[in-house]
């Protein structure tokens, strides 16, 4: 048990927990918003969509087990971060890129910051939706939670704070997903480059995914 615990306290073994919790956040984020996007589809699909979801007896395990995936994300990220700050106590003057083989961008260098803006994005969501305003349709009633995120979304103001943080999420999956990969053991000189790739195409696809949401709504109340 001792060595088991020495493997995940390294900083070796810190990388490996951040990959593989950040891969596994990756996987419900692409089916959170394939589910999401349900939305275009009508009051009546969406509704059923998510009372099938919330009603289902797995839902509680699962959302507990993403909570400690998420709070062990968070953690051994921000232990990282500062052991990466103690082994470095003077700052660097001035911050270059090492040219165009160089893995650095504003993603990567702003990882920490991302993260934890998309740790209070999170909060707030879950306060608004999943324990926000409760309406009911239909018979029998089930939730009608069109009606929460349509009204949300009818305020601009919420729009834009909305947009902004699925942004800054899609900055942190830019670095994050091949970083991953990196950190799990899946990096070669053949394919890293395609990681790189595919890591901003998908931080594209999430972030504006579930950016358009909130606009649509706003613009066809």
């Amino acid at each position: 048990m001792s060595s088991f615990r020495r493997v995940f306290t390294s900083s070796v073994g810190t990388k490996l927990l951040i990959g593989l919790t950040g891969l596994a956040l990756f996987a419900y984020l692409i089916l959170h918003l394939a589910g999401n996007l349900l939305i275009f589809f009508g009051q009546e699909t969406f509704n059923e969509y998510s009372h099938k979801l919330i009603s289902n007896p797995l839902v509680v395990p699962v959302e507990i087990g993403l909570l400690l995936i998420f709070l062990l994300h968070v953690y051994k990220a921000i232990i990282n971060w500062m052991g990466n700050q103690a082994a470095r106590p003077v700052r660097y003057e001035k911050t270059e890129w090492a040219g165009h083989k160089s893995r650095k961008s504003v993603s990567s260098v702003t990882m920490i910051w991302t993260g934890l803006m998309t740790l209070l994005f999170v909060v707030v969501h879950l306060k608004q939706f999943r324990f926000g305003a409760w309406y009911e349709i239909g018979s029998p009633p089930i939730r009608d939670l069109y009606r929460t995120e349509t009204e949300l979304f009818t305020a601009p103001a919420w729009v834009a704070v909305y947009v902004l943080c699925v942004i800054l999420v899609g900055f942190h999956l830019r670095h994050g997903i091949s970083s991953a990969f990196q950190s799990i053991g899946a990096d070669h000189p053949v394919y890293t480059k395609r990681l790189v790739v595919w890591g901003t195409a998908f931080a594209i696809l999430i972030g504006g995914g579930f950016a358009i949401i909130p606009i649509w709504v706003y613009l066809t109340r």
